[in-house]
């Protein structure tokens, strides 16, 4: 079964991303072939980034970086919510990703932003990310706007239109996720 785990790429206090996440996950849910799961970033408490060794050493001292990578390496695929904070995801995401490199190779990816225009700029940043990572990324991407698909920019609202959108990217990557299998069972 394909194992996908939806990201919530911000830790700030009142985000939204929790119940963009949520709203990815009930969608996710529906379908038969998959499990899903929701990650939190917060829950692992990641500091900014304190291993002595590079990721690609697979060296890893921390104990929450060690978790980390075992929940991580447990996913066929990804969904990563994020907003968009001065033109670029959190730093809290960018943290978390660069935290490990082994653990995301040969898996897909998808992405959902939220904010003024829909966290564009975040989501192309996030983009050439997933290449240095091999992840491959796929086209579809939910961009959610602070104006239209939040009450008050703060209660989350989605257009109906989006759910078509979040099931063609979950179809996407899970269809890459599994045409990319046979890498991950030759490591």
């Amino acid at each position: 079964m394909f194992r996908l785990a939806i990201i919530i790429g911000s830790t700030r206090p009142g985000r939204n991303g929790e119940a963009v996440a949520k709203w990815i996950y009930e969608i996710a849910r529906q379908r038969t072939d998959i499990e899903v799961e929701l990650v939190d970033i917060k829950d692992y408490n990641l500091p900014l980034l304190d291993e002595p060794q590079p990721a690609s050493s697979g060296q890893y001292t921390q104990d929450h970086t060690k978790k980390w990578a075992e929940k991580i390496d447990s996913f066929d695929g990804f969904v990563f919510v994020t907003p968009e904070y001065n033109h670029s995801p959190p730093a809290s995401l960018k943290n978390a990703i660069d935290y490990l490199f082994f653990e995301w190779n040969n898996k897909s990816a998808g992405f959902v932003g939220y904010g003024s225009m829909g966290a564009i700029r975040a989501i192309e940043q996030l983009r050439i990310l997933m290449g240095a990572l091999m992840i491959a990324d796929v086209r579809a991407e939910v961009m959610l706007s602070l104006f239209e698909d939040f009450e008050k920019l703060t209660v989350f609202k989605p257009n109906p239109r989006h759910e078509k959108t979040v099931n063609n990217m979950l179809a996407q990557v899970i269809s890459w996720g599994n045409a990319l299998k046979p890498l991950r069972e030759d490591e």
